[in-house]
């Protein structure tokens, strides 16, 4: 059986404060990872942090706007020269942004999406690459089903633009690593219980003029009738970071409970 051990290995994860990053950064941490976690909520990652180091594992805190190339690239730094080597990098911050019609949505909204999440995935990558080089390894990256698989997310279309984005960036950087035995995977999660609504600026009242009536089953998750966990998501985020996965890159894993499939 393929090990699926991290003991060594030295991870990188953006948004790691909460949700999806914070559970996966615990889940790296449990097996056997030293991880850097970085995140604009200082105070969040610190509690991610005390947690990582209550079940004896290690963990270091950037606070870091992930948009920013020097502060992404300070922290990329700080984690190669806490532990002296990078070998797993989870690009996952990311924010829902304005949600609004597409003649609504102004020129600063539609940046501030593709920066956020974009831009951010690019910056990470790039950053990483140098130290990565030297031993290969595994960047993930969080896409979703919005931008890949499913489009009626009316009033999304700077946030879909943003997935399908980070899928054709994952791709094109896979096979461009694959000589440094850096493998990169797509992970499209469905919808997750986090707090990325904190992030998310609907304008309700213009929506109503581009809404179309979509009807689904009960839940609208044929699997489990409920929304996903974000511990779900990071035991994908495991395997793909393990040598258990070691044959496998440039793939889009979708994980949604056949949400996208309706």
């Amino acid at each position: 059986m393929t090990e699926t051990t991290l003991q060594g290995k030295v991870a990188l994860v953006t948004g790691a404060g909460s949700g999806i990053g914070k559970a996966s950064a615990i889940r790296l941490a449990q097996a056997g990872a030293k991880v850097g976690l970085v995140d604009l909520k200082e105070h969040h990652s610190e509690k991610v942090k005390q947690e990582i180091e209550s079940l004896g594992g290690e963990a270091v805190v950037s606070d870091t706007d992930v948009s920013d190339p020097t502060r992404v690239e300070e922290s990329v730094k700080k984690v190669v020269e806490q532990w002296g080597r990078l070998d797993i990098v989870y690009a996952n911050a990311g924010i829902n942004g304005k949600v609004a019609p597409i003649e609504d949505l102004a020129p600063e909204e539609w940046d501030q999406t593709l920066t956020t999440n974009l831009k951010s995935t690019f910056l990470a990558v790039k950053y990483a690459i140098p130290h990565m080089k030297k031993a290969g390894g595994s960047i993930i990256i969080t896409s979703s089903i919005n931008g890949n698989r499913t489009f009626s997310g009316f009033g999304m279309s700077a946030y879909s633009a943003s997935k399908a984005g980070q899928m054709a960036f994952g791709k094109m950087a896979a096979l461009e690593l694959a000589r440094y035995h850096i493998r990169v995977n797509i992970i499209c999660p469905g919808a997750i219980e986090t707090n990325i609504s904190q992030n998310t600026f609907k304008d309700k009242k213009d929506l109503e003029k581009i809404k179309i009536p979509v009807k689904y089953p009960e839940g609208s998750q044929p699997l489990e009738h409920k929304a996903g966990q974000p511990e779900q998501v990071a035991e994908l985020v495991h395997f793909l970071s393990s040598d258990a996965s070691s044959h496998i890159t440039g793939t889009e894993v979708f994980i949604d409970g056949a949400e996208s499939l309706l």
